[in-house]
């Protein structure tokens, strides 16, 4: 069945499908926007633990530093929606936001569903044709887009614009129905691996400590033991091993998993150098001298993670703590330095925050967003390969895409 002509179609009502729709229908264009899902913005609305991470406050060569792939793709499209122009943009339609530690935007409502609500009421009020429905392909003609099947029959158009997200968060709708649309038509699709997501460990004691949080401490992430990031911040340990934001950060950096050996090291007191921390260990082991090692450490370490410590630094717990030699004590020192977690792999991509890989970017035209080698064929967001650091990098990228392709088509 034939439906109504429209001049695009916009596949997907996340962040970039929402603001590509709304930017072309803004241009006097005919929209259709398909989501399968009830409402727009499904995974808007849980990012940032509810609270969604609108952007990150920063200039643009900050912004390309947090991008760890090909981010010169992204020069041109952040310099016609930046960070502030996003800023902008919501305070200027009635969103006030703020900025936090970090330089996270967020909304002042702290409530990610007030950012994907105005998104929806915009693009009604910009007149986009909003249709619950799934798109099963793309149809083209003389080699340029014609039209979309959906399950509800068959859109004619001119242009369709792929928005369709990448695989993590599946409940979402993030199928990877994108993808397969790409590479119908030829494009290059590097293989979809989770990024901003929970490591896992063989450390028993990580269960151990499973519910365990950390913070102020710096956690340093090592590929084949050269150093790739360091950051303070806060973590958690899990049944599984380590999450949190500086694990979401970190695994964001390790891109060979599989091939490469990862490895993490905790500084439980960044505060303190060696020196000063040797000064404070002893302080203690004076003040409990009379104890077993293991009732000595409650002033330095959580509870849950003394017993650990114990057992890592090879010193009998019943020892009495004025019978501790040096050594043992620099064993212990250095354990508060850097506390070891190997890293076996990731957890599924469906719980990842963000999907690293997409549609090769080689393959777009990054002042439009429109595809190489098919004509009126646009992406946008998260389904190309790009993502950034946790911060608001991501969404930002989906912002910026979207606005180009919606003034493009």
């Amino acid at each position: 069945m034939h439906l109504e002509y429209t001049d695009l179609v916009v596949i997907g009502g996340g962040p970039a499908g929402m603001m590509c729709a709304y930017n072309a229908a803004g241009r006097g264009i005919s929209v259709t926007l398909l989501e399968p899902n009830r409402q727009l913005g499904r995974k808007l609305r849980i990012t940032g633990k509810g609270r969604c991470n609108v952007t990150n406050n920063c200039d643009i060569k900050t912004f390309m530093s947090n991008i760890p792939g090909d981010g010169r793709f992204l020069y041109s499209a952040l310099n016609r929606f930046s960070p502030a122009d996003t800023i902008a943009f919501f305070e200027a339609h009635g969103l006030p936001l703020k900025t936090e530690r970090g330089n996270r935007v967020f909304p002042c409502s702290d409530n990610a569903n007030d950012v994907a609500a105005l998104m929806t009421k915009l693009c009604r009020t910009a007149g986009v044709k909003i249709m619950q429905a799934s798109a099963s392909g793309i149809a083209t003609e003389d080699g340029a887009v014609s039209g979309v099947a959906t399950d509800h029959g068959f859109i004619p158009c001119r242009a369709a614009a792929v928005c369709t997200g990448g695989l993590s968060y599946p409940l979402t709708g993030s199928t990877g129905a994108g993808l397969d649309f790409a590479r119908r038509f030829g494009h290059t699709v590097t293989p979809p691996r989770p990024s901003l997501v929970p490591l896992e460990s063989a450390d028993a004691y990580c269960s151990e400590m499973q519910g365990f949080a950390l913070k102020n401490v710096t956690l340093s992430a090592y590929e084949d033991n050269k150093l790739i990031y360091r950051e303070l911040g806060e973590m958690l340990f899990t049944h599984f091993g380590v999450s949190g934001p500086l694990v979401l950060s970190a695994s964001s950096h390790m891109r060979n998993m599989g091939k490469a050996e990862y490895r993490l090291e905790i500084d439980l007191k960044p505060g303190l150098d060696e020196k000063k921390l040797d000064a404070r260990i002893l302080r203690d082991f004076e003040k409990y001298s009379n104890r077993e090692y293991r009732n000595a450490l409650s002033d330095l370490a959580g509870r849950t993670m003394i017993p650990v410590l114990v057992s890592l630094s090879g010193i009998p717990e019943n020892t009495k703590v004025n019978a501790i030699t040096h050594e043992q004590r620099m064993r212990l020192l250095h354990l508060f330095k850097a506390f070891p977690v190997s890293v076996t792999g990731t957890r599924p991509i469906d719980e990842a925050i963000v999907t690293a890989g997409g549609v090769s970017t080689k393959e777009i035209n990054p002042r439009t967003m429109e595809s190489k080698l098919i004509p009126g064929l646009y992406f946008a967001g998260e389904v190309l390969d790009l993502d950034g650091y946790t911060g608001g990098f991501n969404l930002q990228i989906a912002w910026s895409t979207g606005y180009v392709a919606g003034n493009s088509v």
